[in-house]
């Protein structure tokens, strides 16, 4: 990351919050897989799976919503409100001594962090117009993200070697108490809202996935990051310490070890993007996921020994990096697929649809993992990615030009946007600009030139 970056007081400040609440994220990642563990036993993959499953259901529904009444609400004050909420709720957790209080407490949580992710994700490029800027704080986002899978379990394993994990879901309430102190400093501008109603942004998100045939591909993506990343969240607390003989710390490690390989991508990723473009590096990074599930299933249909612990931890960091190649660059795909009063809702829409595919893979995860055994589930899941990578190179072309020229009739949209068009007939004027799906443009464009 560069100075020039940091220079921008808001977007330090927002950073800074988001490293706070992630950091009580990560220390609650590692805190409710060991309660589950220590009221579920062999069967914590049951309950981590139903849990997740939980989670995703509250961000498919909710953050759509949470998209399209987003522009109407003051945004920093709504970001405010959604950690307070989401810290009282950690700081219960420590209470809970029976599987369903985890599911209720888990449901409340996570409908606060559909609306707030979103909301969140949807401010950077109204305080970073610059393109550069973007970039790299999508890169930074992503980096800080990776402290709930890198940091935050190295600190829960020391801490864990004098305290009870219990005391952990303490840590993720002072970083929310730390993050809304942040966010209350930071000037937030309200978002850029249209004249559409309400049901009408709602759809907008979906509407824009639909017609754009780049985000069609990322749909596909979205489930191998799903896929690769089931085996992570779900599975790694009964593999460290039923299959590996490991203790509280071997978890945090494994956890850690993913999170060391999508940060080294982060670190590296915004001069690749610069040279590549975001389609060959996503791509790539399915690529690497497929990798890391392959290896995962040699792992477990091998007889455990002293490579066990160093084979687990290169497996868990390459699917840390295919996750950081293919998420890193999500932002900037959807940033050039949208007018940007029409971004809150893209964004909502990706975060509800990408959760979606969690919502397939988590119980798939947990409850085949549990009754068939973890090659039986790494195999399933295995294929559901490889169909994922083959929706993706189909349904994002290859040539993906920003700006395409095509044709408009006269009467069929606002005279305003044919000021720089050229007539090539009675009723017809063509132009060139960057191309995104709004009212004057319903379609994608078969061709070049083609009439919208």
């Amino acid at each position: 990351m560069t100075t020039s970056l940091f220079a921008h007081r808001d977007y330090r400040l927002l950073f800074t919050a988001q490293i706070a609440a992630l950091f009580g994220t990560g220390l609650t990642t590692v805190a409710l897989g060991l309660l589950a563990y220590e009221l579920a036993g062999g069967n914590a993959a049951i309950v981590l799976g139903t849990a997740l499953t939980l989670k995703m259901i509250a961000y498919v529904t909710v953050a759509p919503i949470a998209g399209a009444y987003a522009g109407l609400l003051p945004r920093r004050q709504f970001l405010m409100a959604l950690n307070g909420i989401r810290g009282a709720i950690v700081l219960a957790l420590p209470f809970v001594d029976q599987i369903w209080q985890i599911y209720v407490l888990i449901t409340l949580l996570q409908i606060a962090s559909a609306a707030y992710t979103p909301t969140y994700q949807a401010v950077l490029p109204d305080i970073l117009p610059d393109e550069r800027d973007y970039t790299k704080a999508l890169s930074a986002a992503q980096l800080a993200a990776t402290m709930e899978t890198l940091l935050s379990p190295m600190l829960a394993a020391l801490a864990l070697s004098v305290i009870s994990f219990h005391w952990l879901f303490v840590g993720t309430g002072i970083g929310f108490v730390i993050s809304i102190a942040l966010v209350m400093a930071a000037s937030i501008p309200n978002a850029v809202v249209g004249d559409s109603a309400i049901g009408e942004r709602l759809a907008a998100g979906l509407r824009l996935f639909a017609a754009t045939p780049r985000l069609r591909g990322l749909l596909g993506l979205n489930l191998v990051v799903a896929a690769a990343g089931s085996v992570v969240m779900v599975n790694t607390v009964n593999y460290a310490r039923d299959v590996l003989g490991g203790n509280q710390s071997g978890v945090a490690m494994l956890l850690a070890a993913n999170g060391l390989g999508t940060m080294l991508v982060a670190l590296t990723l915004p001069k690749i993007l610069d040279r590549r473009g975001e389609r060959p590096v996503m791509l790539t990074g399915a690529a690497v996921l497929v990798t890391g599930l392959a290896a995962a299933i040699t792992l477990s249909t091998t007889t455990t020994g002293a490579w066990s612990w160093p084979a687990a931890l290169t497996t868990w960091a390459i699917i840390g990096a295919g996750t950081g190649l293919v998420l890193t660059p999500t932002g900037r795909v959807l940033r050039r697929s949208a007018r940007p009063e029409d971004r809150p809702a893209l964004f909502a829409a990706q975060f509800s649809l990408s959760h979606l595919a969690w919502l397939v893979t988590y119980p798939i995860t947990g409850w085949l993992a549990t009754t068939a055994g973890f090659t039986t589930t790494w195999v399933t899941l295995a294929v559901i990615a490889a169909l994922g990578v083959i929706a993706a190179v189909r349904l994002w072309p290859r040539k993906d030009p920003a700006e395409i020229t095509h044709i408009h009739e006269i009467g069929t949209v606002d005279p305003a946007i044919l000021v720089d068009a050229i007539q090539v007939g009675p009723r017809h004027f063509q132009h060139t600009h960057s191309y995104v799906i709004d009212r004057n443009h319903p379609r994608w464009p078969s061709r070049t030139p083609a009439l919208v």
